[in-house]
């Protein structure tokens, strides 16, 4: 009798013990960049959690230099430390070709066919999609009409880059903290260098000739990266050398920028009252032209994806097609506004009659996005794919060691023409070690 109770409790506790082990939670971890559509979505995953008891989100959110190193280092090491990764158009292709990340299939009621095809394209590889886009971008000018207005100025539909200093200089108001334009400094392959790669390709340059050799120190490279510099010594904040995209967007929204030449999603920042006291003053150009309008405004896309070394990637699926979907971005527009959606990614968002109401900028960001083409970006033929990047794995160290000299030169700690001597130099020994050329 004693025996059959004590083993029916034990039996029971065992029972139970599995039962909780069963339904254990499935930690999640999530790698992503600090940017302000990022963190609304840590904000509403809430609703996911409440969705999926069994899967718990952990968050590990980065500055996005930080970002690009650790999830890089992660992938390459199959180190395994992250279950879903933001990436972006440069990693996914690249690391889905080398096995790195798993390629994603959705259901119809997903509908992939409704993801922007530049976007879908630039994240795909031999037809397999290897990330989801979370928000999609192309840059553009983005000004405040007041100012213009207030100097006699105008600003057309496809400004150029000579009409846009024009501008910075009667707008420059340093006795007032009011700078004409603001652009990134910080170094970095996808910072200060997504700006500077445009303006090189629209100044008629490009990174390598068809025989894959840097061209850094073309006369193109020199007039762009001279009249980047020139013009932000003499119209742009003190300190540019360090500003990165938030760094700016803190300047925009307190009024001291007068134009910005950046990544599209900073549109729905700027014009929201909430955050930006100039929300009712600014209005929007395509990205400024100089020789050519080829490679003027950049192509990219923060999306998510799973690394191989993931041991949750059912678990990693399901929350990236959460939120990634049309679903998730009528969520926001529901708890949020229209305005606030992330934007660049899907069709029905653009066609969306409330969106089109709430958010002022989305006819230019559509034109941006739509006209970037990373297949055909420079003036003279390239051998390579990209728009503000070279899609090949040897230039992510290209580009921040060039990155690098750029924001020396800008800060006033050597020339111009060192300064891309200097890259010209670090950019040919890596493409001759890469087997590229030889000298």
């Amino acid at each position: 009798m004693k025996f059959t109770r004590l083993f029916t409790a034990v039996s029971g506790a065992i029972l139970l013990t599995s039962a909780t082990f069963t339904h254990a939670a499935t930690d999640l971890v999530i790698a992503t960049v600090n940017n302000g559509h990022m963190v609304e979505m840590q904000k509403l995953s809430k609703h996911f959690e409440d969705a999926n008891p069994d899967i718990k989100l952990k968050w590990v959110t980065l500055e996005e230099g930080v970002l690009r190193q650790r999830v890089t280092t992660d992938i390459a090491t199959k180190g395994g430390q992250f279950d879903v990764m933001t990436i972006g158009m440069y990693e996914a292709p690249i690391w889905g070709k080398k096995g790195w990340i798993k390629d994603l299939t959705f259901d119809d009621a997903y509908d992939v066919g409704d993801i922007l095809p530049a976007i879908r394209d630039g994240l795909s590889a031999d037809g397999k999609l290897y990330a989801a886009p979370f928000y999609g971008e192309s840059s553009m000018l983005m000004y405040r009409k007041d100012l213009v207005e207030k100097a006699g100025m105008d600003m057309p539909d496809n400004p150029t880059w000579d009409h846009v200093a024009e501008v910075a200089a009667k707008i420059t108001d340093k006795d007032n903290g009011i700078y004409g334009i603001c652009l990134r400094g910080k170094p970095g392959w996808g910072d200060n260098m997504a700006l500077i790669t445009t303006m090189a390709n629209t100044f008629g340059g490009q990174w390598f000739d068809m025989d894959w050799k840097p061209q850094l120190e073309s006369q193109p490279w020199k007039d762009a990266v001279g009249f980047y510099v020139d013009l932000l010594g003499k119209y742009g904040p003190p300190g540019s050398a360090a500003n990165s995209f938030n760094e700016i967007l803190a300047l925009y929204n307190e009024g001291k920028c007068g134009m910005w030449v950046d990544a599209t999603i900073a549109a729905s920042f700027i014009t929201d009252p909430a955050q930006s006291k100039v929300a009712d003053k600014v209005a929007f150009a395509q990205a400024p032209t100089k020789v050519t309008p080829k490679g003027a405004n950049w192509l990219w896309a923060w999306a998510l994806a799973i690394p191989e070394s993931s041991k949750h990637s059912a678990e990693a699926q399901k929350f990236i097609e959460w939120s990634t979907s049309k679903d998730y971005i009528n969520l926001v527009a529901k708890e949020e506004g229209w305005n606030k959606v992330p934007t660049g990614t899907r069709a029905s968002t653009y066609a969306n009659a409330d969106f089109q109401k709430a958010a002022v900028f989305a006819s230019a960001e559509k034109i941006a996005i739509d006209s970037a083409n990373p297949n055909d970006s420079t003036l003279p033929k390239s051998p390579y794919t990209g728009v503000q990047f070279a899609a090949i794995p040897e230039f992510q160290a290209i580009g921040i060691a060039v990155g690098q000299q750029m924001s020396s030169a800008l800060a006033g700690k050597m020339s111009v023409d060192d300064a891309l001597k200097a890259s010209q130099v670090s950019a040919e020994r890596e493409m001759q070690r890469s087997g590229y050329f030889k000298k």
